[in-house]
């Protein structure tokens, strides 16, 4: 039950003036569909301006708001050209009003000659002339009433206008109410922070930073009491102690002997599953590090106990790669193992149903579909989660609740992640690392390459091609546009295939239909196909042996992390494997030092704490995952500086302040609901 107060900031986007079907695409690519949402969607920088007398009160190259009278016209022969609007500021100055494609109609509209206006804009010099190239605004009000001195610059997606946008924030600003205060009273002193609505109105208004930090202490706070509560729930749960004799693992035949990391891994999760209440433990590996061995070790102590275990990926193709590696590991010990995705039909899903109704099967893998209401079990003991930030902590819930609320769980990730994140996004969990490399595993040959020698890559793909092997071509990210993603990677499969074959190439992106994207992914995994060009979408996890070339475009547009999961779709087979980074002419200093860390360390770990401290802004680790997004408005900084301190003050509401009861418990109740950490207060209520 949301509290009555924050109903308004639930309301849909269509309840603001100006919101209609038209809008509500590039709306919703922002992630703009309810009021808050809005109201959280903050500015990327500000435009500051200075309001001036005259022309020679401004320097070249800034942004003013000066008064100008417009005195002539004046357009291209052709018609071609930019549209000039001549003007002279109060003491005879002349500046070019310079105005591009179709605007002339709009600048004479707001430009009209001989009335004085005030013109807000970037000062530049043409040869000797003064220009201002397209002004931000036109006004007939005085220049500070402009209200422009200070203009906040949001992230747009195609079909809106900054314009556009700033009003409908406006308009969300004036639907906060005024919130209880949940932040302890001694720490919102010490660090002089204003009340939550003042710090959204102001975060709109400027670059505070005061602001900032306490809507992102704000979000650190929801997130962790949640977990908290989480794991509190948990340990009030009585669990099914499971105890293993050996007499499955032993006849286990692996091609490899365990790592210490991973002996060390199978040894806490034992210990965590012999306790009376469920086990809850993330598993970090690198890519590669052996994190299956580790969940099959899981899940046969979990049948030698007397229990099924389930392992869930998060797509078809994952799970089917998942049930082969367990089938050929488990082969000799005798256990009865199956796959359930949303394609089985008919006869085949029946007898896989029953078998997990009388017990038949042990070991069921899939995608969400094994935890779907007609799926019933005769006694799970163990859910293993695969690639665990696509699942959110909600849907955890939901797992074990197929248990009974009793099913140890084990989380796994191949994306290393900082232990200052590990704690943000993990709290309510035990952790488990893989932390070292099973032997035999080549080091990845790995070159930075200017985009200059494009010719020469071809022509390497070329031969790496013609000795029946298979590359991964992966295209830019272009932030803002997700479509310009795709037009650059459908671009260079169009290309490619003219140098390859029309048969030798394939193509992978988001904005496919399921089904085709999950064909195409097959036909270049059953060896089908060559070259697989793609966007970031290639799932985590994707096993190609043969394939051992990964070609990344604008290598420097992406985070170290993310450079690091695409490197290892490379080197699992028995080939040298080789990861060529392309680079564009203009890199910053931190793209040359995270491509040259990259050359340096395949060590994910260190990548990842290398990446948080170069990146500092920006999408936690690289990723664009689904699943619940961890951070709307804390960065990378904020949760280091203010994590540790969310953390302590959420667990002094818990044990000091009387928890969720009492007035500050009451606030502490609508920040979870505020920010959809609610599962945390249900969990209060018994689920």
């Amino acid at each position: 039950m949301r509290p009555e107060v924050l109903n308004p900031l639930f309301a849909s986007a269509d309840s603001l003036k100006g919101v209609g079907p038209k809008l509500e695409k590039p709306l919703e690519k922002l992630g703009l569909t309810r009021v808050k949402d809005f109201a959280y969607h903050l500015p990327d920088r500000f435009i500051d301006r200075r309001v001036v007398a005259n022309l020679d009160d401004a320097g070249i190259g800034e942004n003013v708001i000066v008064p100008l009278t417009p005195t002539q016209y004046r357009a291209s022969r052709s018609g071609r050209g930019p549209f000039n609007v001549m003007a002279t500021d109060d003491i005879g100055n002349v500046v070019s009003l310079t105005y591009f494609g179709r605007a002339s109609y709009t600048a004479k509209k707001q430009l009209p000659l001989n009335e004085r206006r005030w013109v807000a804009g970037k000062l530049d010099q043409y040869g000797d002339a003064l220009q201002i190239v397209h002004p931000d605004h036109v006004s007939e009000e005085g220049g500070a009433a402009f209200g422009a001195t200070c203009e906040p610059v949001y992230a747009l997606s195609d079909g809106l206008t900054q314009g556009r946008l700033q009003a409908l924030i406006e308009q969300a600003l004036g639907e906060l109410p005024e919130l209880p205060e949940w932040i302890e009273p001694g720490q919102l002193a010490k660090r002089e922070w204003p009340a939550w609505r003042d710090a959204l109105l102001l975060s709109h208004k400027g670059a505070h930073k005061a602001a900032r930090d306490r809507l992102a202490y704000d979000e650190l706070f929801a997130s962790a009491l949640a977990l908290m509560l989480v794991r509190a729930d948990n340990r009030r749960r009585k669990g099914v102690p499971l105890k293993g004799d050996r007499h499955l693992r032993d006849k286990l035949r692996l091609p490899f002997d365990l790592t210490g990391a991973q002996k060390r891994s199978v040894g806490e999760i034992e210990g965590d599953m012999a306790q009376q209440h469920p086990m809850l433990r993330l598993l970090q590996g690198d890519v590669g590090s052996g994190k299956t061995a580790v969940a099959l070790h899981a899940m046969l102590i979990a049948v030698e106990g007397g229990a099924q275990a389930a392992l869930l990926a998060p797509t078809e193709i994952l799970a089917r790669q998942h049930y082969e590696t367990l089938v050929e590991m488990a082969r000799g010990t005798g256990v009865e193992i199956a796959i359930l995705t949303g394609r089985d039909k008919g006869r085949a899903r029946e007898s896989i149903l029953m078998g997990l109704l009388d017990g038949g099967i042990d070991i069921i893998v899939g995608t969400h579909a094994i935890f779907q209401e007609t799926v019933n079990y005769r006694n799970l003991g163990l859910v293993v989660i695969d690639e665990q930030h696509r699942f959110g902590v909600g849907q955890r819930l939901m797992l074990q609740q197929k248990a009974k609320g009793t099913a140890h769980c084990l989380a796994m990730t191949a994306t290393p992640i900082p232990r200052t994140l590990t704690l943000a996004q993990y709290g309510e969990m035990e952790v488990s690392r893989l932390d070292e490399m099973p032997p035999g595993r080549k080091p990845i040959d790995t070159r930075v390459i200017a985009t200059e020698r494009m010719d020469d890559v071809v022509a390497g793909l070329q031969r790496h091609v013609a000795e029946g092997k298979q590359a991964y071509w992966v295209c830019p990210m272009v932030r803002e546009h997700e479509t310009e993603d795709i037009a650059a990677a459908e671009e260079r499969f169009d290309a490619l295939r003219q140098v390859l074959g029309e048969n030798a190439v394939t193509l992978v992106h988001g904005q496919l239909r399921p089904e085709i994207k999950d064909a195409n992914m097959a036909r270049f995994a059953s060896g089908e196909v060559a070259v697989l060009v793609a966007t970031t979408v290639i799932e985590v996890g994707v096993n190609v042996p043969n394939a051992s070339l990964m070609v990344i475009e604008q290598a420097e547009r992406f985070g170290l992390a993310q450079l690091h999961q695409l490197r290892g779709r490379v080197g699992r087979g028995a080939e040298k494997s080789v990861c060529l980074l392309l680079r564009g002419n203009t890199l910053s200093e931190t793209g040359r030092e995270r491509l040259a860390l990259m050359r340096e360390t395949q060590d994910g770990f260190r990548l990842a704490e290398e990446d948080l401290r170069l990146r500092g802004g920006g999408e936690i680790l690289g990723t664009r995952q689904s699943g619940e997004q961890a951070f709307v408005v804390a960065t990378p900084e904020q949760i280091a500086e203010l994590l540790e301190v969310a953390h302590d003050d959420a667990r002094v509401l818990m044990e000091r302040d009387g928890g969720l009861t009492g007035s500050r418990g009451e606030a502490a109740r609508t920040a979870l609901y505020l920010f959809e950490r609610d599962y945390g207060v249900q969990l209060l209520r018994g689920g």
